[in-house]
């Protein structure tokens, strides 16, 4: 652990946190994170390994001792440590979200009329639906005389002769008292996320032995311990792919601007002519599979899994899809009703989480149960290290403190409880899958209110109750791509294969979360306010402002109208479970995946060749499943063939060739972010949008 890698994790925290907000919301560009493999930091470290570590080896030769030696792969590893954890803080699983949410239900309150409340005499009020939330869950926007909302939606008007505000000109006072509440919750989360994650990583990596892709493609291309150039990095097979891909999307960007000259490379490839032969498929959302997108990155990482998980991860889609055909064709669609009640789909989701998660603890109760009594002092703790321990230790005292403070915010502690396991359970099947699959970009459509919804119903919780369940779910699960668990799952992984131990190393990522919040925030308010809210991104500045409040407002309607609103307002405690009223439809989805998993887990656990992970449950729903699913399956296919007719030592011959292709597309997409901003600051206006990734 050395002072210069310190330097430059924290440096590079700064850069991710400050700059990742221009990037997506202003530029919008490649996304600097994006997802659980971040080009910025492994198109980073691709670009040091073979440019500034070469360098510093010939500047260094003869001199063992000087400052200028290469960087060692332990440290590399500390850095990618520290800096992996923040990742989660600057755009898609916290600011892009967390500041519209806060603030533009004020805006939809105003210019909604459906979001006028009618009291339970049937006499017509104009109090706005927000009331519904406790006041400190949203930004205050009557600071400044009503400016904290409207420069928010319109932009601040800037002084004559100045292209920007001042910062002192933003009214950060609006967000002072919200935010005091939502980041203490989120730390809480972390925190209790990361000790799951340090209590968990000895039986997942050592006793489990799950490959972590991601980790394995960076390890792989770290150096030697003497500080060569890592083998993989001297591989014919690795720099042909490398190139190959590099020169594709290079091409391809170019091509934007100049469309006369250059012929592009196409990533989709239509099978449309087919779709008139599967009705059924097409009409449950066929038209997401029937175009093949490669996305070299996912072909890579499905040739380092099993074969049964990349399998897993592409046939799920299809599979979900033709479910969805086969009920519309019923007429039972299984997307009907609000994004957080007892749809069909979410039951499908949510069961095949909690199953998942079931087999989990299942497979290592043994070690679990050391660690649980090691943790509480009950007995001894056998082959459990220290750091399990005080992982779990942490885990429970801030999931106590978590579940007082959703307590405080007016939920009963017996929905506080069930809300915050489900919302660690979800989140740790998340961190698994990481391990496990690798599937970088998550997006499952996880929702742990909806469960509590479709079995408890609306009867016994009441518009209060239910606004407040559907807030958090919109703060916390609404976009999960970046989302903590798995960038934790990594760090710790990285920080376990370069043997520096988590005593040394949890302090430091601790440290760079807050130095992240303390960057990232006031860069995305400075950033929103002087431009007026994003609303070419529909999603995040017009859907998920609006998700939890409507869907509240319907529920209140609907109790309303059967005479049932002022008894369940006043359900309160273990009431509410002598009048649950649980959906049907979605109780027998959530049971059938259910139990599709836990036969899957069982199945594959007692037979050696049993084809199919149950990962699939997990991975089959929304966009991320939809656009990665050809992309596995091509990998895995490409690994089935070379393991038949090669064997082993050709697996592991064509492995640098895959490692090549994530590498191509991590070095492509560092470069067009950096010529996109260098376009902007040179032309003042923003490049032509190009997704290496989704």
């Amino acid at each position: 652990m050395t002072l210069r890698a310190l330097t430059l994790a924290f440096a590079a925290v700064a850069v991710i946190c400050g700059f990742t907000y221009f990037n997506d919301a202003v530029l919008y560009h490649s996304m600097f994170v994006g997802n659980h493999i971040p080009m910025s930091v492994f198109g980073g470290l691709f670009l040091f390994l073979i440019t500034v570590n070469p360098i510093l080896r010939r500047l260094s030769r003869g001199k063992p001792s000087s400052l200028l030696r290469p960087f060692t792969a332990r440290e590399l590893c500390l850095i990618l440590a520290i800096v992996l954890p923040s990742c989660c803080i600057p755009y898609s699983s916290m600011m892009r979200t967390l500041p519209r949410a806060l603030m533009l239900p004020h805006h939809y309150a105003k210019t909604n009329t459906s979001w006028k409340l009618q009291d339970s005499t049937g006499d017509q009020t104009f109090t706005p639906a927000t009331t519904l939330l406790p006041k400190r869950m949203l930004a205050d926007p009557e600071y400044d005389n009503g400016n904290a909302l409207l420069a928010m939606v319109q932009g601040m008007p800037t002084k004559p002769g100045q292209k920007h505000v001042s910062p002192s000109a933003i009214p950060w006072g609006a967000w002072k008292d919200t935010l005091s509440l939502w980041i203490p919750l989120f730390l809480l989360l972390w925190l209790a996320l990361g000790g799951i994650a340090v209590a968990c990583h000895h039986q997942w990596a050592n006793n489990e032995h799950l490959p972590y892709p991601i980790v394995q493609f960076a390890r792989t291309i770290m150096p030697e311990a003497d500080g060569a150039v890592s083998l993989v990095l001297r591989n014919k097979w690795f720099w042909l792919s490398c190139v190959f891909v590099y020169v594709i999307h290079l091409n391809n960007y170019l091509y934007l601007y100049h469309y006369d000259y250059l012929i592009p490379f196409r990533r989709v490839i239509s099978l449309w002519p087919i779709s008139k032969l599967i009705p059924t498929f097409m009409r449950g959302g066929g038209w997401s599979l029937v175009s093949i997108r490669l996305y070299f990155t996912a072909i890579g990482i499905a040739f380092l899994i099993p074969v049964d998980v990349s399998m897993a991860v592409g046939i799920g889609p299809f599979i979900f899809i033709y479910i969805a055909g086969v009920l519309a064709k019923l007429g039972t669609p299984m997307h009907a009703g609000y994004i957080f009640s007892g749809r069909i789909s979410n039951g499908l989701i949510l069961g095949g989480y909690l199953a998942f998660f079931a087999v989990l603890l299942y497979t290592g109760r043994h070690y679990y149960l050391n660690a649980l009594k090691g943790a509480l002092r009950l007995g001894p703790s056998q082959d459990v290290p220290a750091s399990a321990i005080w992982g779990t230790r942490c885990f429970l005292v801030a999931a106590t403190a978590f579940i007082a403070s959703l307590t405080a915010l007016g939920l009963d502690w017996q929905l506080a409880f069930i809300y915050t396991a489900l919302a660690i359970a979800l989140f740790t099947v998340l961190g698994r899958i990481i391990a496990e699959a690798g599937a970088f970009h998550l997006s499952p459509g996880i929702y742990p209110c909806a469960l509590i919804v479709a079995i408890l119903g609306e009867q016994v919780l009441g518009p209060s109750t239910l606004v407040i369940m559907f807030f958090l779910t919109t703060v916390f699960f609404i976009d999960p791509r970046e989302c903590f668990m798995p960038f934790m799952v990594n760090a710790l992984h990285f920080s376990a294969s370069a043997r520096i131990r988590f005593a040394r190393v949890l302090p430091f990522m601790a440290l760079a979360i807050i130095v992240g919040l303390c960057i990232a925030i006031p860069a995305t308010l400075y950033f929103t306010y002087d431009r007026g809210v994003n609303w070419r991104d529909g999603f995040a500045s017009s859907s998920v402002p609006r998700y939890a409040i409507s869907s509240a407002v319907a529920a209140r309607r609907r109790l309303l109208a059967q005479d049932t609103l002022a008894t369940s307002e006043s359900c309160k405690g273990f009431q509410r479970f002598a009048a649950i009223k649980p959906n049907k439809r979605f109780m027998i989805a959530f049971g059938a995946t259910f139990t599709a998993t836990i036969l899957f887990s069982v199945a594959r656990l007692r037979f050696a060749r049993w084809p199919i992970h149950p990962v699939l449950f997990c991975l089959w729903p929304g966009y991320a499943g939809y656009t990665m699913a050809w992309s596995f399956i091509i990998g895995g296919t490409i690994k089935i063939l070379v393991s038949h007719y090669g064997g082993s030592k050709f697996v592991q011959k064509i492995k640098p060739l895959m490692i090549g292709l994530i590498a191509g597309d991590m070095l492509a997409g560092l470069t067009i972010i950096a010529s996109g901003a260098m376009y902007y600051f040179i032309t003042g206006t923003p490049p032509k949008g190009y997704w290496v990734l989704p």
